[in-house]
C-alpha cells in the first residue's frame, strides 16, 4: 500500500474529489460481494476474474536473537529453504498471480482448501480461524486516496513461521521490518509476536486515515456554512458512504483481536498478551473515531438542509419585501396611468396640466418606498 495522503483543500471551487467516487462503480462497491456459484463444492480455488495476473513477489526474513536474513523477491523454494528451526521466520508475498504460488503455500504448510479460497476470493470479512498447525487471520488494510480503499491481507500463523499475503504492491510493514533488522525486542520473541506487530501495524494505518477523514469534515463544515450547493450535498453524502465502507472493514477486527487477546485461538506468550491487549484498545479507539465521524457527518447533512432553507427564506424575504415596496408606487402609476382628460372637467385629474405634476409624483413614490424601507429595518425585516 502506499503512504497515506491526509491532505484537504480549501479552495471551494475546485470539484471535490469526492464526487469522483459517486459513479455506478462506487456504488456497486458499497454492496459488492464476490461469491461462488450457487452449487459449487466449497474450496474451490480459483483466482479472482478482476485482479493482475502478474507474478506475485515473495520476500522473506529469518531472525532470532543474533542474526537477520533477509532476501527480496525470491521463489517460494528458496524462501523455504531458509527456514530454521531455531528461528522466526516471516514470508510474505505480494500479488495473487494465477493462485499457482498461493496453493503451492498451501501444500507445504497444509493449508485447509477453504483458508485458501478465502485468501483468493477478496475481500472477505475481517477474522481469525483455528486449525490444528497454524491459524489464519484476515484483516483489511485501509488508506486514503480521495476516498477509503481497502486491501485484504491474509496471515498464516504457525509455531516458528508467519506467512502474509498482500493484494497490491506496496510495504505497509516498513517499520515492522526496520525493527527486525535494527535488533529490538522483536527479535527475541516468537511467531506470535510478529502476528501481533503485523496486526498492529495493520491498525497504525487507520489512524492517517482518521485524520484525512477528519480534515475533510472540517472543510466541508467551513463549506456549509458559507453557501450550500447541490456539489456540496453530493460530498456529504459520499462522505457519509466512506464513514460506512470503512466502519464494515474495520468494525469486525474488534471480534478478531479480542479473540485472539482472550487467547481463544493463537497461541499467545504472556507478553505477547499485554501487547494485543493494548492493540485491541486501539481498535475501540479507531472505531470511536468512526462513530463520532458519522454522527458528525450526520450532524453536516442536517446543517446543510438548515442552511439551504434559511437561505431560501433570505432570498424569498428580500424578494417579498421588494413586492411589497412595489405595491403602493404600481397603484400610483396605474391611478396616473387612466389618462382622464383634465379638459372635461376639474375633477378629472387636474395633476396632469401641472408644471410640476411628473417631478412631484416621483417625490411622492420615492417618499413612500423610503419611508417603507425604514419601516421594515424597524421592525427587523430587513
Amino acid at each position: 500500500m502506499s503512504d497515506m495522503a491526509n491532505g484537504s483543500t480549501n479552495d471551494h471551487r475546485k470539484h471535490d474529489p469526492l464526487l469522483g467516487r459517486l459513479t455506478r462503480s462506487s456504488q456497486k462497491r458499497l454492496f459488492r460481494k464476490r461469491y461462488s456459484k450457487p452449487g459449487s463444492a466449497p474450496g474451490r480455488f480459483e483466482p479472482p476474474q478482476d485482479q493482475p495476473t502478474s507474478d506475485p513477489a515473495v520476500d522473506v526474513l529469518v531472525y532470532d536473537a543474533d542474526s537477520v536474513e533477509e532476501k527480496r523477491s525470491v521463489s517460494l523454494a528458496d524462501a523455504f529453504d531458509l527456514v530454521r528451526d531455531e528461528a522466526v521466520t516471516w514470508i510474505n508475498i505480494v500479488g495473487h498471480g494465477d493462485g499457482r504460488l498461493i496453493k503451492e503455500v498451501g501444500e507445504r504448510l497444509g493449508i485447509h482448501p477453504l483458508a485458501l479460497e478465502d485468501v483468493m476470493n477478496v475481500p472477505q470479512r475481517p477474522k481469525v480461524e483455528h486449525y490444528p498447525e497454524y491459524e489464519f487471520i484476515v484483516l483489511q488494510m485501509v488508506e486514503w486516496q480521495n476516498g477509503v480503499d481497502t486491501e485484504q491481507l491474509s496471515l498464516f500463523v504457525t509455531q516458528r513461521m508467519v506467512v502474509t499475503v498482500q493484494m497490491k504492491a506496496g510495504d505497509p510493514f516498513v517499520g515492522v521490518r526496520e525493527r527486525i533488522r535494527s535488533g529490538t525486542q522483536i527479535r527475541t520473541r516468537g511467531s506470535d509476536y510478529l502476528a501481533y506487530a503485523l496486526m498492529d501495524a495493520v491498525v497504525d494505518h487507520y489512524f492517517p486515515v482518521l485524520e484525512a477523514m477528519a480534515n475533510h469534515l472540517e472543510d466541508l463544515e467551513d463549506r456549509v456554512l458559507q453557501v450550500p450547493t447541490e456539489e456540496l450535498l453530493h460530498a456529504l453524502h459520499n462522505m457519509k458512504r466512506e464513514l460506512i465502507y470503512l466502519r464494515r472493514a474495520v468494525w469486525p477486527l474488534r471480534e478478531v483481536v479480542g479473540t485472539i487477546a482472550r487467547n481463544e485461538t493463537l497461541r499467545l506468550s504472556e507478553i505477547t498478551s499485554v501487547y494485543v491487549r493494548d492493540l485491541y484498545d486501539h481498535v475501540l479507539q479507531v472505531l470511536d473515531h468512526i462513530e463520532s465521524y458519522a454522527e458528525f457527518a450526520s450532524d453536516l447533512r442536517d446543517l446543510y438542509l438548515s442552511r439551504a432553507s434559511q437561505r431560501l427564506n433570505e432570498i424569498t424575504k428580500v424578494l417579498t419585501i421588494i413586492a411589497t415596496i412595489f405595491i403602493p408606487l404600481t397603484f400610483v402609476a396605474g391611478v396616473y396611468g387612466m389618462n382622464f382628460n383634465p379638459a372635461a372637467g376639474p375633477l378629472n385629474m387636474p395633476e396632469l396640466g401641472w408644471r410640476w405634476g411628473y417631478p412631484a409624483v416621483w417625490i411622492v413614490m420615492l417618499v413612500i418606498a423610503g419611508g417603507m424601507i425604514v419601516y421594515f429595518r424597524r421592525k427587523k425585516w430587513l
